[in-house]
Parts: structure tokens; sequence; C-alpha cells
């Protein structure tokens, strides 16, 4: 399975990241320990919603759509 998945960060609720994994447990992991530099500093991070998809193009696009500004409009009044 390919997951997108949604982090709010419990230091600074303001704080959210959108991405892509194919082992979600491990990369929540990875964020926690600091070994993303987009993340290190607003650790620690919960998980806020996942989406999982047969495809790896059905994720990434799905994945750039949140990224763009309707789709962080979409996330932020649907998602968070």
């Amino acid at each position: 399975m390919f997951y997108v998945y949604l982090l709010q960060s419990l230091a600074d609720p303001a704080q959210r990241y959108t991405g892509f994994s194919t082992d979600l447990k491990e990369r929540l992991k990875a964020h926690n320990a600091g070994r993303s530099t987009h993340t290190a500093k607003y650790r620690p991070w919960e998980l806020a919603a996942y989406f999982a998809f047969k495809t790896e193009p059905r994720a990434r696009a799905f994945e750039h759509y949140l990224k763009s500004g309707s789709g962080k409009a979409f996330a932020n009044k649907r998602l968070w």
C-alpha cells in the first residue's frame, strides 16, 4: 500500500506536514526521531489522518493535490 499522511506538531499545533510513504509506522518514527530536516524542529508529531492507495501514482497525485492551494483549503476545511 501507498500512504498519504497528515501530521500535526504537538509542540506547535499550528505546524502541519503532508507526506507520502510505503511504511507509515516507520515514517512517523523517523519524523519523531528528527531524521527529516523539514520536520525535526517541530517534534513530536502526531498522525492526524492518513489515506491508503493501491497504486503509487494515485497516492502521489493526492499528495500533490493536498500540497496545492485548493488542496490545502480542502484539508483545512475537512481534514484538520
